[in-house]
């Protein structure tokens, strides 16, 4: 990107433009435009242009069609580029027409940016190799397989990496968007707009509180199966890394590798995430703290708060006032 102080500071209004596509995800762009629409309420200028490769309307991941400002290529210059999801990048040929329409406005803008898997199409584009990035958490692993050059944090809801900035799922884009407003122009203002809108100005956890930890099973014939079927039907038993050798006839260090190689984790690692899922249901489902801890295997509540401190970014209690039923309670 071009590193340009005449765009970037105090010189009129700020550009915002929203790279859009067929099937884009309609949150993705209207929950981050928001933000910049509300900051003008309070002092911003800020201006929102809706791009797309050849300047069509698009269909949205709702079915329903959004109005296209501009052609990509003709975007001269901006103050901001974000570039939208959808749930198709990650599973399909992302448009070489796409790619080289975000290189081209890649150097032609101040800041760039991706919201939820629009990461897939700036690392396609190679606008993120050898950078700190993050995607949805449902696909950061394949996120990280198909680009090892990029050093990926699934926990974050969004990481700013110089002037290049990506979030996580979704509704991330507005923690994005917020924290952009903010670096334009201060705390007081962003504190009105997140005011305004009814969120967070700094939502208290990363994304893994949201994600299943347990994303992969072992193979079929796998000698882990009745080990990680074992964990799961009495999670506080004794599942020391010699006892659950013992059940798989395998000596120690070969369940370790086993356990790395078809579940990239420790088996200590994996007994601690199965406790912490099993703990979340029990929360979800309006379990006391106390009596999660114990169904959970986790021993004691202060076990189990450090375990989901450690992994979730919050506390057992602020999971369940978060995350458990709303209606009847």
């Amino acid at each position: 990107m071009r590193q340009n102080d005449a765009v970037a500071a105090n010189a009129g209004p700020r550009v915002i433009v929203f790279i859009v596509f067929d099937g884009v995800t309609l949150l993705d762009v209207a929950g981050a435009g928001e933000v910049f629409a509300e900051a003008n309420r309070f002092g911003a200028d800020y201006r929102i242009k809706i791009a797309s490769v050849d300047g069509r309307d698009v269909t949205t991941s709702i079915g329903i069609p959004l109005g296209v400002t501009d052609i990509a290529a003709s975007i001269e210059s901006a103050d901001t580029v974000l570039v939208a999801g959808s749930d198709n990048l990650p599973t399909r040929a992302i448009d070489p027409a796409l790619v080289e329409a975000v290189k081209a406005v890649a150097g032609r803008t101040r800041r760039l940016g991706s919201i939820c898997t629009g990461s897939f199409i700036l690392a396609q584009a190679g606008l993120l190799s050898g950078r700190r990035a993050t995607t949805h958490w449902r696909n950061v692993r394949a996120f990280a397989r198909a680009f090892p050059d990029i050093t990926v944090e699934p926990d974050s809801i969004f990481v700013r990496d110089g002037d290049v900035f990506t979030s996580a799922g979704i509704s991330s884009g507005i923690d994005l968007a917020l924290a952009l407003v903010e670096q334009d122009h201060g705390t007081d203002l962003v504190r009105d707009v997140a005011r305004w809108l009814v969120v967070y100005l700094r939502r208290a956890g990363g994304q893994s509180q949201f994600s299943s930890l347990i994303e992969a099973d072992p193979p079929p014939q796998s000698a882990l199966r009745a080990v990680t079927e074992a964990i799961a039907a009495n999670p506080g038993a004794d599942h020391s890394v010699r006892s659950l050798a013992a059940r798989a006839s395998l000596s120690t260090r070969q369940l370790t590798r086993l356990f790395r190689s078809e579940l990239g984790t420790t088996p200590a690692g994996y007994v601690e995430m199965v406790r912490i899922d099993i703990a979340r249901s029990a929360l979800d489902a309006g379990r006391t703290v106390t009596d999660t801890a114990h169904l959970a295997g986790f021993g004691s509540t202060e076990t189990l708060r450090r375990a989901f401190v450690e992994h979730l970014g919050v506390s057992p209690k602020a999971y369940r006032d978060r995350f458990r039923t709303a209606i009847g309670t």
